[in-house]
């Protein structure tokens, strides 16, 4: 699974996220990574095996996608919204730990 948290942009990516006390915001199997990656919804260079960050104007920029696009009811994107809502919520990015 590839488990995203809540992270401020400035902030130092921690180790180790719950020790750092990082909300989660939910996860992503390797299929649905794949399949965002392969829709042009999440970019080519994020690997899922490899922890990476998404600031706040990526997660903008994401979204916008997502509504110009009507892709909103598709099956991998639904499972995406959530993590990308909760981070957009709180006015914070969202760091992803894969394993």
């Amino acid at each position: 699974m590839l488990d995203f948290y809540i992270i401020k942009d400035g902030q130092v990516q921690p180790e180790d996220p719950e020790q750092a006390g990082l909300e989660s915001a939910g996860a992503l199997d390797d299929r649905t990574f794949n399949n965002l990656k392969n829709k042009g919804i999440l970019d080519k260079q994020y690997a899922f095996y490899s922890d990476f960050r998404l600031d706040t104007g990526s997660i903008q920029q994401i979204l916008q996608y997502i509504f110009r696009n009507h892709l909103q009811a598709d099956h991998d994107v639904i499972k995406l919204l959530p993590l990308l809502e909760t981070a957009e919520q709180n006015r914070n990015g969202l760091v992803s730990y894969g394993h």
